[in-house]
């Protein structure tokens, strides 16, 4: 027995208890999305095996890779902070779009040929940390004329908004965490009533501070090294 194959097993069967942890925290109405960012193939055929469909990339050649070597069933999500001239290439792999933080960045992605709408989400910058993307609170709220001058800023077609995503801060201050979510979710459900019923997913929340994001409302977490560990 070589020594490759007994630490493909211990790596497999390490991913499997992560996931069933993972599973049993987490309510049915939350969607785990595996963040296979810098995961290999064979690591990433391991979650697969354990029933795992909805994947996590932030890196546009790596998506394409990955959607090419596995079967259709998964379902890709594109997580990173987009540049506009990659839009044509992700719009079409992805079941959904975590991050459209800009105008800029909904605008390249409306242009896909898709059949039917491109989901994706609006990021909100809620963290301290200037590095992060997404739009503003306040930004937000006026570029969905929420006022009654109707959805024109984000009313093409071809894009369906199914809600909003946003990182918390880094830092190990829960209360401060809690807080961001808190606020997201309130921004949510103020935006909710306007935005249709296709306007139904919160996604917050990621290895580190997941179980936080889920007491404050969130219905899709990502999760990435407490499933496989460190990245590659």
């Amino acid at each position: 027995m070589s020594l490759d194959y007994i630490l493909t097993k211990m790596n497999n069967n390490t991913i499997q208890t992560n996931i069933d942890a993972i599973r049993d925290a987490v309510p049915e109405h939350v969607t785990l999305v595996a963040v296979s960012k810098t995961q290999p193939l064979d690591v990433i055929a391991s979650a697969y095996a354990e029933g795992i469909r909805d994947f996590g990339e932030n890196r546009v050649a790596e998506l394409v890779e990955k959607a090419d070597a596995f079967p259709d069933d998964i379902r890709w999500h594109a997580i990173g902070h987009l540049q506009t001239n990659k839009a044509k290439v992700v719009a079409p792999l992805s079941h959904l779009v975590h991050a459209v933080d800009s105008t800029r960045i909904y605008e390249a992605l409306a242009q896909h040929k898709n059949p039917k709408p491109l989901d994706v989400l609006l990021q909100v910058h809620i963290a301290e940390e200037s590095s992060k993307f997404g739009f503003l609170e306040d930004e937000l709220r006026a570029l969905l004329a929420l006022s009654g001058d109707g959805n024109e800023t984000f009313g093409n077609t071809s894009i369906r908004i199914k809600g909003l995503m946003g990182m918390a801060t880094y830092t190990k201050d829960t209360a401060q965490i809690a807080k961001e979510f808190k606020g997201l979710r309130s921004l949510f459900e103020e935006l909710a009533p306007s935005m249709g019923a296709d306007f139904d997913t919160l996604s917050m929340g990621m290895s580190g501070d997941w179980n936080i994001a889920i007491d404050e409302g969130s219905t899709m977490i990502r999760v990435g090294s407490a499933i496989f560990g460190a990245r590659h």
